[in-house]
């Protein structure tokens, strides 16, 4: 009998032992766990303005960390030598949350550090681990930041939801047919950015791809949606793509059109940057 996981929309039904779409959770009995739990493939000591977010301590620094793995499969990853990674990451580092809440208060004592940021590849595959790190992270009144494509169940999100101060969320466009390219589902997304603004400081970010999510219109009832349901002072950030992964067949998104774009969401939202140019 296979069960579901309820990480996120795929619910993706294992038999035992079996690894789900994101390479990251398996079925162990009769629960579905994170094999990626503390796996860290990636490190770094980044400004806040590179996850990015602009309105949220400008200036300051935050202890960034990821693991491995996606539920999304986008050829425009420019992570994707850990995040398509599929049951596991060569040379990866093992850090329980006690040891990198304790590097991140390190950090904070020595560079001014204000905390922990998920990121790199989807953090919240592995909830568990943001979870238990986070909440030790908020015991040392430090801040806990999540970069996510917001493509996971409100199960999922209210777990760890008390836990983190400010999210930048990918909308990656506003089609349901570009989502299903992706792998992903755009309703899921949209709910999760109902659903997680309210209680956290949210930051949007959308990449333009030429071809795919460039059009005048899109970005027209993108922005529209953004002010209706959750309000016109949301940051949004228009980024430009260039080459990467899969999509090397192309070349980097223009930046008069980047600029337009932007134009079109100040039309409806008081706080636009463009990103990449």
């Amino acid at each position: 009998m296979r069960i579901a996981c309820q990480a996120c929309m795929h619910h993706c039904l294992l038999q035992e032992g079996q690894l789900g779409l994101c390479g990251a959770r398996k079925r162990q009995g009769d629960k579905t766990i994170s094999i990626n739990y503390g796996k860290i493939t990636s490190m770094a000591l980044d400004p806040i303005e590179k996850k990015p977010l602009r309105m949220f301590h400008p200036g300051s620094l935050v202890l960034s960390v990821g693991s491995f793995g996606c539920n999304l499969s986008c050829p425009f990853c420019q992570n994707h030598e850990i995040s398509m990674q599929r049951g596991g990451c060569t040379g990866a580092l093992y850090l329980s949350p006690e040891e990198l809440a304790a590097k991140a208060l390190a950090y904070h004592r020595h560079s001014g550090n204000i905390g922990l940021a998920f990121t790199y590849n989807e953090p919240l595959i592995g909830w568990e681990y943001v979870r238990d790190s986070a909440r030790l992270v908020k015991n040392y009144g430090m801040q806990n930041i999540l970069v996510t494509n917001g493509s996971a169940t409100l199960e999922t999100l209210g777990q760890i939801l008390p836990y983190i101060d400010a999210m930048n969320i990918d909308l990656k466009g506003f089609q349901e047919s570009y989502y299903q390219r992706l792998g992903g589902d755009l309703d899921t997304v949209k709910s999760f950015i109902v659903h997680a603004a309210p209680a956290c400081h949210v930051e949007l970010t959308t990449l333009i791809v030429p071809g795919e999510n460039d059009s005048e219109a899109e970005m027209e009832a993108e922005a529209k949606w953004i002010a209706s349901a959750v309000g016109r002072h949301i940051p949004l950030h228009v980024t430009r793509f260039f080459p990467r992964y899969q999509m090397n067949d192309r070349a980097a998104t223009e930046v008069a059109k980047v600029n337009r774009l932007a134009d079109i969401a100040c039309r409806h939202l008081a706080y636009v940057w463009t990103g990449n140019c």
